[in-house]
C-alpha cells in the first residue's frame, strides 16, 4: 500500500505542476522546465519506495524490463491515473477563471502520434538505465536524467501533441480541457507502445547487464 501512495502523491504533483503552470498563462515558455523539476524532485523523493514511476508507460517498461511484479502493474496504473484525475480537481479549484477560455488542443494524428512515442521511449529508455541497470546501480543522477528528458520532450514537441509522455497524464489533460478528449487515445497507444519496445531494446543493449 505504501508504494501505491507514493505514485499516487507523485502523480499528483506531476499533473498539479502540469495544470497549474499552463493555465497560469504567465509563465511563458517556462512550463516545460517547472515539470521537468517537479518530476524530478518527486523521483527522488519516492524513489526508494516505489521505484517512483508516475507514469503507465514507465511501469509498463519497467515490468518488462522484469523489475516491476506483475501483481504490481495494475494498482500501479490506478493509483497513477487516480493521483493525474485529483490533481486535476486542485487546478479547476485553483484556476476556475482561466479554464473558461481555454481551448483544447486537437493534435494532428499523424505527428501526435510519433512526438509521444518518440520521447516516450526515450523517457523509458532512460529510466531503465540510469535507474535500473546493474552499471548504473546506486548513482545518484537519476531523478536529473529521467526529470530532463520529460523536460527536453516539452520544449522539443510539447506544441504538436501536448507533450504528455505518460497516459496518466493525457487523461489529466484531457479532463482539463487542453487536450481534446478525443485525442488521448493517440497518446496513450503511443505511449504504451513506445515503452514496450524501449524495455525491448534495453534488454537487447543490456544484455548480461539488464
Amino acid at each position: 500500500m505504501k508504494k501505491y501512495l507514493v505514485e499516487f502523491i507523485g502523480t499528483f504533483f506531476l499533473m498539479l505542476t502540469i495544470g497549474c503552470t499552463i493555465l497560469s498563462r504567465g509563465a511563458g515558455v517556462m512550463p516545460p522546465l517547472a515539470i521537468g523539476s517537479a518530476l524530478m524532485v518527486m523521483v527522488y523523493a519516492g524513489g526508494h519506495i516505489s521505484g517512483g514511476h508516475f507514469n503507465p508507460a514507465v511501469t509498463l517498461g519497467v515490468f518488462l524490463r522484469g523489475k516491476c511484479p506483475a501483481g504490481d502493474v495494475i494498482p500501479y496504473w490506478v493509483a497513477q491515473v487516480l493521483g493525474s484525475f485529483v490533481a486535476t480537481l486542485a487546478v479547476r479549484y485553483l484556476y476556475a477563471a482561466n479554464l473558461s477560455g481555454s481551448v483544447p488542443l486537437v493534435p494532428a494524428m499523424g505527428p501526435a502520434f510519433l512526438a509521444e512515442f518518440l520521447f516516450t521511449f526515450a523517457l523509458v529508455w532512460v529510466v531503465l538505465n540510469s535507474a535500473t541497470a546493474k552499471g548504473t546501480a546506486g548513482n545518484s543522477n537519476y531523478g536529473l536524467a529521467i526529470g530532463f528528458t520529460v523536460l527536453i520532450g516539452a520544449y522539443s514537441v510539447g506544441g504538436i501533441s501536448g507533450g504528455a509522455f505518460n497516459p496518466a497524464v493525457a487523461v489529466g489533460a484531457g479532463v482539463l480541457g487542453l487536450v481534446a478528449l478525443g485525442s488521448i487515445w493517440i497518446h496513450i497507444v503511443a505511449e504504451l507502445l513506445a515503452a514496450a519496445v524501449a524495455a525491448f531494446l534495453f534488454k537487447f543493449a543490456a544484455g548480461a547487464e539488464a
